[in-house]
């Protein structure tokens, strides 16, 4: 399968956006409460998507996979950040990677994850509901840090976080 991994530009905020939400349904729908992809919801992956490429930082990086002129991923790293006050176990955040369920295994997600973050130290947050998720960043030298959070809106979703 032929697909190209690049920065995407403003013009490609509504698309990230409309995959964003299509790869949430595919990856958590089974765990996300009835009506959790309101309208709302779908604007503020909207809303977000336009201010993180209308408002680019040299500290973030962007990047989405396109096979067949359709964005198929994307991949979005940046700095740590959690709690105030807390101490974070590594500088650098991988706050989302995601590929459309039709085109894994066709090492768009790889592609993604070295073209966004390389293979430098990072950490991330990790659904344990998510095996194939799991093994793929344990491929990828990630291993379980020992925290957990549950988020109020998701409490059928626990998250453990991973550093490498």
């Amino acid at each position: 399968m032929d697909f190209v991994i690049r920065r995407p530009t403003l013009d490609d905020a509504d698309a990230i956006a409309a995959l964003h939400v299509a790869t949430w349904r595919e990856t958590y729908g089974r765990l996300l409460p009835d009506g959790f992809f309101t309208p709302d919801f779908v604007d503020g992956r909207r809303r977000m998507w336009r201010h993180v490429l209308g408002e680019p930082s040299d500290d973030r990086v962007v990047q989405v996979a396109e096979s067949g002129g359709e964005l198929v991923g994307f991949a979005f790293v940046g700095p740590a950040f959690g709690p105030e006050g807390a101490d974070l176990p590594r500088d650098r955040h991988l706050y989302s990677i995601y590929v459309r369920d039709s085109h894994h295994g066709t090492g768009i997600g790889q592609a993604l994850l070295d073209a966004a973050l390389g293979d430098g130290p990072a950490m991330l947050w990790v659904a344990k509901e998510n095996p194939r998720a799991i093994a793929f960043y344990r491929r990828n030298g990630f291993d379980f840090e020992g925290t957990e959070q549950v988020d109020d809106m998701a409490p059928a979703i626990t998250e453990a976080l991973m550093i490498r």
